[in-house]
C-alpha cells in the first residue's frame, strides 16, 4: 500500500517532478538544516497544553486570546502527535494511506475538534504562508474522515522571539541565560475541499509512463537541469 504523508502530499503541489523523483524513485531533494530551536518550542508547547488536557481546563493563552475551548483529551493523542503514525486514513479511490502528524487538537463545548498548529520564528513579523493554510486544512481532512466533528476554525500558537527583551540572566561564567518569547493565537477558517482532487492527481503522477513536468518556479529542478 503507497504511503502518502502530509508533506508528501505539500510536495506534490509544490512540484510534481520533485514528488514523483521522491516517492516513487527514492531520490529527495537536499535536506534543509534543521529546526532545533523550533523542535524545541514545539516540544515545550506539546508539555505545557498537556498538563492543561489532564486538568480538563483550558490554558491562559487560551482564554487570554477568547478560545472557547479545552485541549482535547483523547486516547489516540498521543499517535495523533506522532511523525511516523500520525492521523491516518486509507483513501478508497486510490488505495492510499494518507497520514499527518498534528501538534495538538482542542475540543470545543459543541464537541468540535480544533486543528491546532505551533509555529516558532524569529521574524519581526509572522506570517500564515499558504503552505501552513494547506497543512491545517489537511489535517481536518483526515480527522473527518476519521469520524470527528471537526471546526473549519484552527488555531496556530506562534512563538515569536522577543528581539528588543534580549538576554536575561546574570551573564558570568555559568550563568542561565533566557530569552524570551512572545506567544499568541491566531485564527484560520480552513477550506479541505481541495484535499481529494489533489490525492487523486498525485496518484495519477505515481502511476504515468512519463516523468511529470517541472514546476516553472522549483528551484531544485532549475539547479538540476543546470548541472547536466
Amino acid at each position: 500500500m503507497q504511503k502518502l504523508s502530509r508533506s508528501k502530499v505539500e510536495l506534490f503541489l509544490e512540484c510534481p517532478r520533485c514528488f514523483w523523483l521522491d516517492v516513487a524513485k527514492g531520490i529527495k531533494r537536499p535536506p534543509p538544516a534543521p529546526y532545533t530551536i523550533n523542535s524545541a518550542i514545539d516540544y515545550l508547547l506539546k508539555q505545557e497544553f498537556d498538563v492543561y488536557r489532564k486538568k480538563g481546563e483550558p490554558h491562559p493563552i487560551m482564554v487570554k486570546h477568547g478560545v472557547e475551548a479545552i485541549p482535547f483529551a483523547h486516547k489516540d493523542i498521543d499517535t495523533w502527535r506522532h511523525n511516523f503514525t500520525g492521523v491516518s486514513h486509507v483513501h478508497k479511490p486510490t488505495g492510499i494511506h494518507v497520514f499527518g502528524a498534528v501538534d495538538d487538537v482542542w475540543i470545543n463545548p459543541n464537541g468540535e475538534l480544533h486543528v491546532v498548529d505551533y509555529k516558532a520564528t524569529g521574524a519581526n513579523q509572522h506570517n500564515v504562508y499558504d503552505s501552513y493554510q494547506r497543512q491545517m486544512e489537511v489535517y481536518q481532512w483526515l480527522l473527518r474522515r476519521n469520524g470527528h466533528e471537526v471546526s473549519p476554525t484552527g488555531y496556530f500558537v506562534f512563538a515569536r522571539v522577543d528581539k528588543g527583551g534580549g538576554f536575561s540572566g546574570n551573564g558570568k561564567g555559568g550563568g542561565t541565560a533566557l530569552l524570551p518569547f512572545n506567544i499568541f493565537v491566531e485564527s484560520y477558517t480552513g477550506d479541505d475541499s481541495w484535499v481529494e482532487e489533489a490525492i487523486m492527481r498525485a496518484n495519477e503522477t505515481l502511476k504515468g509512463a512519463a516523468i511529470p513536468s517541472a514546476a516553472e518556479e522549483c528551484e531544485y529542478c532549475k539547479y538540476r537541469e543546470a548541472g547536466t
